[in-house]
């Protein structure tokens, strides 16, 4: 089986290119993130005339999390357990379109969309660790089970993940606490598999729009695939589709593609 994790980053803007690449890669599973739209705008029409089911979460024009399939889709679940919301003081905390999870060929897929934190006295930054501490206890007890948490994690989690640790936009990507939060899924019975197949320095998988951030290779690698033990005992590759970010009309994140044997432990 063929999983894949993509920040679309507006699925009506990227459509095409999201089918076409679906298309060419033979991708069975695609969790997306930054769907940045409500189910009943989203073009489902292209991906069932594709050959995918979907299920979608998306509240409004912001965040917004999908899984499309063509493997089976069941037990979708919105959000996770304890799954924290979000409000400033002056209004009501919504539990937001972040977290998406469905069975699909026998793995539990969980598309994630982490919230970015903003400035370090931003109250999203509060959020964001809180956020990441409620899916490691949470996640802690599928762990039994085949289940992949996989998405844009919004962290940084080595110096050599991130062009420049002086780059302020990503000041909240690159704390102490951000990065222990991150890595305490290890503990929670976790390894990150893009880690083990692609642990070269500077492989990215987003780059910024501004200041011309992909020609000059000024990049962050913050969307990563964390699996179970009985499904990273499986895994056979990962590949970080690079070129998605080239072209018209690209995505600022690229896909990132597991390939699962299927001759693994009976599930």
């Amino acid at each position: 089986m063929r999983l894949a994790t993509w920040n679309v980053n507006s699925i009506r803007a990227r459509q095409e290119r999201v089918i076409g690449w679906l298309e060419r890669s033979q991708t069975d599973v695609l969790a997306m993130q930054e769907i940045k739209c409500k189910p009943e705008q989203f073009p489902l029409q292209a991906f069932t005339d594709a050959g995918y089911e979907v299920a979608i979460h998306g509240l409004n024009q912001w965040n917004g999390v999908a899984i499309a399939s063509r493997v089976g889709l069941e037990d979708v679940q919105d959000h996770f357990p304890q799954q924290p919301g979000f409000g400033k003081p002056d209004q009501d905390v919504v539990v937001e379109a972040r977290a998406l999870g469905a069975t699909c060929g026998g793995v539990r897929v969980w598309s994630l969309y982490v919230p970015n934190g903003r400035g370090l006295a931003d109250p999203h930054y509060a959020y964001k660790l809180g956020f990441l501490e409620e899916l490691r206890a949470a996640s802690a007890t599928w762990a039994d089970a085949p289940t992949a948490l996989v998405g844009d994690f919004n962290v940084a989690p080595r110096t050599e993940d991130i062009w420049s640790e002086a780059d302020s936009d990503a000041e909240t990507h690159i704390t102490a606490e951000a990065r222990e939060a991150f890595h305490a899924f290890e503990g929670a019975g976790y390894e990150e598999l893009s880690r083990r197949f692609k642990p070269e320095p500077n492989t990215y998988t987003f780059w910024d729009y501004k200041q011309l951030r992909f020609p000059k290779g000024e990049g962050m690698r913050i969307d990563f695939m964390y699996a179970s033990q009985a499904l990273a005992a499986r895994a056979v590759d990962v590949q970080i589709n690079r070129n998605e970010r080239k072209g018209k009309g690209a995505s600022d994140h690229v896909p990132v593609v597991l390939d699962i044997d299927e001759a693994g432990p009976a599930l």
